[in-house]
């Protein structure tokens, strides 16, 4: 019983902790670049929505919404690189 008791702390840990980690997706695409900050919100809405279902389910996805999360972010990121190459480039 009470190494059962351990396991499950361990893991509610660890799910903490992977919520700690995921950081919602930065929205930092300028005025200048409409299309590009807009479809970076929607990566931030898509975000999270994924957290309300983590917290519905109890985190219990598999870790496939982490890594839907993961993803989302680095859409963000390249979003933003689109809008500086596109600055710095004269568009």
């Amino acid at each position: 019983m009470k190494k059962k008791i351990q396991i499950g702390a361990a893991g509610l840990a660890l799910f903490v902790a992977g919520f700690a980690l995921a950081q919602a997706p930065e929205q930092d695409v300028g005025r200048r670049h409409p299309n590009l900050a807009a479809a970076q919100q929607y990566c931030r809405q898509a975000f999270d929505a994924i957290s309300a279902a983590q917290q519905a389910n109890e985190g219990d996805l598999g870790g496939h919404a982490q890594r839907a999360k993961q993803l989302l972010d680095q859409a963000s990121h390249e979003l933003k690189e689109a809008a500086e190459y596109s600055s710095h480039h004269g568009h």
